[in-house]
This record gives structure tokens, C-alpha cells and sequence, in this order.
């Protein structure tokens, strides 16, 4: 493990905490958008592991694989943040939509129609149809809440996603998110539970669930960015 120096023994620890990358990139690519390659955050998590090894002080009486998790994670989420891979202008609009909906959730106590929420937002329903398309919402949740730098402290991945390991408390965390989100689909609009169980589901994309309901590919795009708003409005609630 050490090296006769006292320091940990780098090509050993990279081969034994290289499956702890693997799983650290697992774990985090299922939240992130299709466009995120699994191989491009592993290769950035063993440069952090790597970092790890370098910088690890057995002294200040922290476990390697905690100290290494971060760093490793540290890593992962810096790359992700130089690559832009979702703007920041698209980020806030999505948000702002998410917030209009909560919003009238709660007033409502019913999922808000799509001209309810346009109306809340202060725009035509044809400019707020547009926006939708803008923003391509794909993903449930968003780096903010991976990294826990974001502007929401509702603690939404405290409550819901779990830890990256396999503690039982994390499964059980895993096991919330997922019975809720379950709930959250079953009360969306019906045309939009269609369109996520085909999506999700049955691993249909945007063209083919077009053609299946009718409507221009468009219209399910921004169908779908309603949909991800919505059950990320109700999953606050929880």
C-alpha cells in the first residue's frame, strides 16, 4: 500500500480504486443528458483519482476512498462545467419554467395547464411553446444539484438521489427517489405520461413518439421539457 517513503503506492491504488471510478461514473452519467460520454468522465475521474494518491495525508485521519471520492467526483463535475454541455441561459429558462410550476401546483393543487403556466411566466402560450423547444429539457437533474454549488438549498438531492456507494441508507434513499418519481408521472397530463413512458420506457426517441401520437417532433420536444419541469416541481414537494 505505501511505498518506503510512507506514501501510497500509486500504480497499486490506481488498479485498486479504478473500479470506484467506474461506478463514481456510472452512477453520475444516469442524471446527466445523452450528449455526456461515459469514457470521457472516466478518463477525468482517474486523473482525479490520480490527484488523489498525490495529495492523500493518512494524518488528517480521513478513509483514502472518501478522500479519493471526492476527488474523484471534483473532477467529473470541473470537466462537465468547462464543457458546457447544457448553457447557462437554457439552464435558468428551464428553471424559471420549473419554478412557474411549482408555483401553480400549489395555488392549483392540480398539474397547471400549458397556458396556465405561459400566463405565469408572463408570455404568450405560442412564445412560451417556443421556449420549450429552446431549452430541449432532457435531464432530471441538473450538475447544480450533482455538485451541490446550485441556488436551490432545498436539499432536493439529500432527499432523493442517495450516495454513490452502496450503503444501505443510499439504497434506501434510491429507492425514495424512484417510488417518487413513479408517483410524479402517474398524476402528469395524460398526453405527457404517454410520452415518458414511450421515451423512458420503451426507449423511443422524439421522431418515432411523433409519429406514434400524430404531432410534429417539435411539439413532443416541447412536450417533454413540460413533462421534466413538472416532475421536477412535484418532486419537491416530497
Amino acid at each position: 500500500m505505501y511505498t518506503a517513503k510512507g506514501t501510497l503506492n500509486r500504480d497499486e491504488q490506481l488498479r485498486k480504486y479504478s473500479p470506484l471510478v467506474r461506478r463514481l461514473a456510472h452512477h453520475m452519467i444516469a442524471k446527466l443528458p445523452p450528449s455526456v460520454e461515459l469514457d470521457d468522465l472516466i478518463q477525468v475521474g482517474m486523473i482525479g483519482l490520480t490527484e488523489a494518491i498525490a495529495r492523500f495525508e493518512p494524518k488528517q485521519g480521513v478513509q483514502f476512498e472518501t478522500f479519493a471520492s471526492q476527488r474523484i467526483r471534483g473532477a467529473m463535475i470541473d470537466e462537465l462545467r468547462d464543457g458546457d454541455w447544457m448553457s447557462r441561459g437554457s439552464r435558468k429558462s428551464q428553471k424559471d419554467i420549473e419554478q412557474a410550476v411549482h408555483r401553480l401546483q400549489q395555488k392549483l393543487h392540480r398539474a397547471p395547464l400549458e397556458s396556465e403556466i405561459a400566463k405565469e411566466l408572463g408570455m404568450e402560450l405560442a412564445d412560451y411553446q417556443h421556449l420549450l423547444a429552446k431549452v430541449r429539457g432532457t435531464q432530471l437533474v441538473y450538475l447544480e444539484d450533482i455538485s451541490g454549488h446550485g441556488d436551490d438549498d432545498d436539499g432536493f438531492l439529500d432527499r432523493h438521489m442517495g450516495e454513490t456507494d452502496a450503503e444501505p441508507s443510499a439504497v434506501l434513499q434510491d429507492q425514495r427517489m424512484r417510488m417518487a418519481l413513479v408517483a410524479a408521472i402517474n398524476v402528469l397530463p395524460e398526453r405527457e405520461q404517454q410520452i415518458m413512458s414511450m421515451y423512458y420506457e420503451h426507449d423511443m426517441n422524439l421522431k418515432e413518439i411523433a409519429a406514434v401520437l400524430g404531432v410534429t417532433e417539435s411539439r413532443i420536444c416541447q412536450l417533454h421539457s413540460q413533462s421534466i419541469a413538472r416532475l421536477r416541481a412535484k418532486l419537491r414537494e416530497h
